[in-house]
């Protein structure tokens, strides 16, 4: 029997995919917990969103409403970062909204735009 000298074979682990998926999944998880916890809450005229920032000031913070989009963002140089956007179910009232930060928790008051129907009524000859 003759043995000859090659180079060792690299074997893969059957587990290596599962692997690679679990540690994108912890990732993922470990980022989402260390960005701001926020509750939406909703009634007939609005939607209220609370958003923890603490340490951030009304200065190093900036909003903004397009459509049915909110976008909330610290500026550069803020000591913590915050970007995240909702999306609601309709259009928000941007007139209508209001924003305010007490005590770390910035709170946003988003009125829901009503749709304005667009129907003509037909006089009937």
């Amino acid at each position: 029997m003759f043995f000859t000298a090659s180079a060792p074979i690299a074997r893969r682990s059957a587990y290596a995919p599962a692997l690679r998926s679990l540690d994108r999944f912890l990732d993922d998880a470990l980022t989402v917990a260390r960005t701001a916890a926020a509750n939406v809450s909703e009634d007939d005229k609005a939607w209220t969103l609370a958003i923890d920032v603490p340490g951030v000031s009304r200065e190093q913070l900036a909003i903004a409403i397009e459509g049915a989009t909110v976008k909330v963002e610290t500026v550069e140089g803020a000591p913590r970062q915050y970007r995240k956007a909702y999306e609601f179910a309709q259009d928000v009232d941007a007139a209508a909204s209001s924003a305010k930060l007490e005590h770390g928790v910035l709170t946003l008051t988003l009125a829901k735009l009503v749709p304005e129907s667009k129907a003509t009524t037909l006089a009937i000859n």
